[in-house]
């Protein structure tokens, strides 16, 4: 069995790889953080095995660039991750081995991640979270289904990551705080992209999160009222817009008025969320001032999709994450599918990219066990 040769800092900062690597397994790092509950004992598995499912997130939400993020799915559960945790007494204690990955709804994806736990998102999160618990005496290999696409916008390192921390820390009895789950995903994300946790924090929680700081971590679950049936229309083209490149693209200053109204419109989308207004929760995430700008060039035809959508009934629209996904919002599905249309068309005829529309909902739910297996 291999170990891994360089440590979390030396990992780099995308993890696809067309190389077919051998199964390889990772050692914990003692540097990473345990858990107070965790320190004076090595906890028994509860579990065989256990496999979660993490949603798609939506990140900055227009003017929340790196603090506000919401959860989103469809009934199928298909626009999302979904990793299985197995105790695997063939590895040695306290390592994480990746087994195998597969891609659904996705051909060719599986074969571009790579197998390495240092390379690869759930492999990292697991690492952490297996950290956290203190977990010292099983070896644990993991299994990836991507079914989310690399470079969309849609959090895929964040569903990964997500997926195996949830799936991890089940294993070992549910053990884990809500503020270090998240932790051990970010561990994760600040690999790929930076350390943010406006993807992880509501992929792993659900609904929609305000990160209100990291040093300390302070997390703010933003309640959202049962009753308001808010709807994503999300609209991925053929076009691949990694995340480390869109964050160079950022400006380097911010005039002081586009701070006070980017501020103000995140305030009021914060206020809409709490208030379950759909109509303000549009028109915020369609007032972005500093980072969209700066993003949707790079995008072809991003600026028109914005318009189409609008002009179809939209409540808002505006780019997913860093793109290039664009994200309409509505109250209700009925007229999701024509706006979705719309923004398809949009894409093609002005962007000359062929792209995809997913209809989904807002997921309160978060990361979740979707099954079991007992031990024998």
């Amino acid at each position: 069995m291999a170990a891994a040769a360089a440590s979390p800092a030396t990992a780099p900062s995308s993890f696809p790889s067309t190389r077919k690597a051998p199964l390889l397994s990772f050692r914990i790092p003692s540097k990473l953080r345990v858990s107070a509950a965790a320190a004076s004992a090595d906890p028994p598995p509860a579990f065989r095995s256990v496999t979660a499912f993490a949603p798609a997130t939506v990140a900055n939400l227009g003017p929340g660039f790196d603090f506000l993020g919401c959860a989103v799915a469809d009934a199928s559960l298909s626009l999302g991750d979904t990793v299985t945790a197995t105790l695997d007494p063939t590895l040695p204690a306290g390592t994480v081995a990746i087994s195998g990955i597969t891609s659904p709804f996705l051909p060719r994806l599986a074969e571009r991640l790579s197998r390495d736990p240092l390379r690869n998102c759930a492999g990292i999160a697991a690492v952490a979270a297996l950290r956290a618990l203190g977990v010292r005496s099983h070896g644990v290999s993991l299994s990836l289904a991507k079914g989310l696409p690399l470079g969309s916008g849609l959090g895929s390192s964040a569903a990964s990551a997500a997926a195996a921390a949830k799936a991890v820390d089940a294993l070992f009895g549910s053990l884990l705080p809500r503020d270090d789950l998240v932790l051990a995903g970010l561990e994760s994300e600040k690999a790929v992209s930076g350390f943010h946790a406006d993807n992880i924090a509501p992929a792993i929680l659900g609904s929609f999160v305000l990160v209100r700081s990291y040093e300390p971590f302070r997390l703010v679950q933003l309640p959202c009222p049962p009753a308001l049936r808010l709807c994503f229309i999300l609209v991925t083209p053929e076009f691949e817009a990694p995340t480390s490149n869109m964050r160079a693209a950022l400006p380097k200053k911010v005039t002081l008025g586009n701070h006070v109204r980017n501020s103000s419109q995140a305030a009021a989308l914060v206020a809409a969320v709490l208030l379950g207004d759909a109509t303000l929760i549009g028109s915020a995430m369609s007032s972005d001032f500093i980072v969209e700008p700066t993003r949707a060039p790079l995008i072809p035809g991003m600026a028109a999709v914005k318009a189409a959508a609008l002009e179809a009934g939209a409540l808002g629209c505006t780019i997913s994450g860093a793109g290039p996904t664009a994200v309409a919002v509505i109250e209700g599905e009925e007229n999701g599918e024509e706006i979705a249309r719309r923004m398809v068309d949009a894409f093609l005829s002005v962007g000359k990219l062929k792209a995809i529309a997913t209809v989904a909902q807002l997921d309160r739910d978060g990361a979740r066990i979707i099954s079991t297996s007992s031990l024998e």
